[in-house]
């Protein structure tokens, strides 16, 4: 199956996300923060990346930004899961460059659909 990085700083949630797709057959990289994930989606190269949008010191949306400015990372799916749920944070969430955007609550059904359909989509 596919390589999924995982940043939350929601133990919990990161912990739900983690269980979920590795029933699935993913094999899971999960890290706490925007930093993190910038860091292990270069040494790791996932074929995914779930990002929290509100995270500490490097948010969601500053760790996709570095994410699509870097030439090895660019076309990495990413989907942005988080409680910011306001039509215009959505916007800035597509703005910023995410693939799909997914509001907490979630459904974990609905978050394997999702990434099923974008790995699905990715050559």
């Amino acid at each position: 199956m596919a390589r999924i990085l995982v940043a939350d700083d929601d133990v919990d949630i990161r912990e739900l996300v983690e269980f979920k797709l590795s029933t699935m057959g993913h094999d899971i990289v999960a890290v706490g923060d925007g930093a993190a994930a910038i860091e292990a989606c270069r040494a790791e190269k996932p074929d995914l990346a779930v990002l929290d949008v509100m995270m500490p010191g490097v948010s969601g949306l500053d760790a996709i930004r570095e994410i699509r400015a870097d030439a090895d990372l660019a076309g990495l799916p990413v989907i942005l899961l988080t409680a910011r749920a306001q039509e215009a944070d959505v916007e800035t969430g597509f703005d910023s460059g995410a693939d799909d955007y997914i509001t907490k609550p979630f459904s974990p059904r609905e978050l394997a659909a999702r990434v099923d359909a974008l790995l699905a989509r990715t050559p």
